[in-house]
Order: C-alpha cells, then sequence, then structure tokens
C-alpha cells in the first residue's frame, strides 16, 4: 500500500504542478487534491524537494512508458509520411488532455532542474522505442549522425510544443514535415 500510496501522491503532485505552478506544489495542496487527510503528503515526502523529486521520478516513468508504447504501437516509419504523422500525432497527445497537464509539468520541473542538478538528471531523455525509431528512420535514409540528428530533430518538436503550450494552437503536419526534412537533409538544414 505504501508505494501505491507514493505513487498516488506523485500523480496527484503532477496535477497539482500543472494546474498551480511551482509555487502552488505544497505538501498540503496535494493533499487536498488527493483527498487525503492533512499531513498525508509530508509523512510519504518530508521536503519539498523529496516532494519534487518523487513528482519529477514518477513524471519520466508516465513519460518513458508513454513512448515505449507509442514506439512500440505505431511500429518503425518507412516514409517520410509515416515520420510526420507519427511525430504529429505525438505533439497533439502533448497538447491536449492529461498529456498537456503532463507536459506543464515537465517544463515547470525542467526550469526548477536549473537550480537542482538531481531533476536534470531524471528529466535527461531516455532511449525508448519512439526515439529509436527515429533514429533508425534517419540511419535507413542515410543521415550520417542519426543520434545527433534525432536529438536535434526531437528538440525542435519540442519546442513547437512549448511555443503552442504558451501561444495556444496546434502543430501543423506542414511544420513537422520541415523538420523532418531539415533532418534529412544532407547539411541539417533545408
Amino acid at each position: 500500500m505504501t508505494t501505491d500510496r507514493r505513487t498516488a501522491l506523485a500523480d496527484t503532485a503532477i496535477d497539482v504542478l500543472a494546474r498551480d505552478g511551482m509555487r502552488g506544489l505544497t505538501h498540503r495542496a496535494v493533499d487536498r487534491a488527493a483527498a487525503f487527510p492533512p499531513g498525508t503528503t509530508s509523512a510519504y515526502f518530508r521536503t519539498r524537494q523529496a516532494l519534487l523529486t518523487a513528482l519529477v521520478r514518477r513524471l519520466a516513468d508516465r513519460d518513458q512508458a508513454e513512448l515505449q508504447e507509442a514506439g512500440r504501437a505505431a511500429g518503425r516509419p518507412r516514409t517520410v509520411a509515416e515520420l510526420t504523422a507519427g511525430l504529429t500525432a505525438f505533439t497533439a497527445r502533448r497538447l491536449t488532455g492529461e498529456g498537456r497537464l503532463r507536459t506543464l509539468a515537465r517544463y515547470a520541473c525542467a526550469v526548477e532542474s536549473v537550480r537542482h542538478p538531481e531533476l536534470r538528471e531524471i528529466l535527461t531523455p531516455r532511449d525508448n522505442a519512439a526515439r529509436s525509431a527515429v533514429r533508425d528512420f534517419l540511419a535507413a535514409h542515410g543521415v550520417r549522425e542519426p543520434e545527433e540528428r534525432t536529438n536535434t530533430l526531437l528538440a525542435c518538436v519540442d519546442g513547437l510544443v512549448f511555443d503552442r503550450l504558451v501561444s495556444g494552437g496546434a502543430v501543423a503536419e506542414t511544420e513537422i514535415e520541415a523538420l523532418v526534412a531539415a533532418a534529412l537533409s544532407p547539411a541539417g538544414t533545408p
């Protein structure tokens, strides 16, 4: 039960952070949002830093599971159109519903990681089926240094997600198509 309660509190903390921002992330706010008695969160996570670290670990685990599943479900893209469609669908998931909440929390944690390097290490992208699919696609299309190009492509996609999170709207498929074309070009630019 302790593990389940810790997980429930970390999941609730993600939602509180997404909704109320870093200043709103308190033990009391998590207790209220989880409908647990006052003091529950602080019994499991004694300090705010312990709560934040648990939140970041849970966020990274959930993201990793989502990316593993997305990569497996979509399979290996064979064409630019398939890769573009997959990345466009990914951006839509990151900008709507529960994915939007996690994205808001992830960016708040990324900013906080500037002051807390231990969080940065947890947030560092890890290999997963989706990342491997992109890297393998680029390698199969003759891209030199596919790992670096994958990192750049995915960072650009992430930038579009951030922009639309702040300014509103969706990421257009044509924007993703242009990024894929740049990743495939010999110099890495269109």
